[in-house]
Formats: structure tokens, sequence, C-alpha cells
């Protein structure tokens, strides 16, 4: 497949050349612009969430482990 291609470009001459290989450049450049859509579309909906809810656990598995224990 590589040789078809190379043999194709061999066979254009002046700006069909150069036009072919700007077209191979766009595909990576596309690809990156998509991913950036697309990581900042998944990643519109994320909310800042505080130390709150974990640190209100850990208090209360602390009382736990401070209690006596209690019946054995």
């Amino acid at each position: 497949m590589v040789n078809l291609l190379i043999s194709q470009l061999r066979t254009l001459k002046g700006l069909e050349v150069g036009m072919a290989a700007l077209a191979w450049l766009l595909i990576p450049l596309v690809a990156a612009i998509g991913a950036g859509l697309w990581g900042s579309w998944a990643n519109r909906s994320r909310k800042v969430r505080g130390d709150g809810p974990e640190l209100i656990g850990y208090a209360r598995f602390c009382e736990a482990m401070e209690r006596p224990r209690s019946g054995s």
C-alpha cells in the first residue's frame, strides 16, 4: 500500500503533490480539534465537590472507633 502511495506521488506534479501532503496533514489536525471538543463536552457537567461529605464521614468513623465495645 505504501508503494502504491509513493508511486502515485511520483506521477503527480507541482501543486498536486503539495496539496496531497496538506490533505494528509489535515487528518491529525481535524482529529486534535475533535478530541478537544469532545474533551470539553465530556467535562461540561462535572461539579466541584468540596471535602465536606468526606470529612463528615471521617468524623463519624472516628467517633465509632472511640466508643467502647459493648456486648462480648
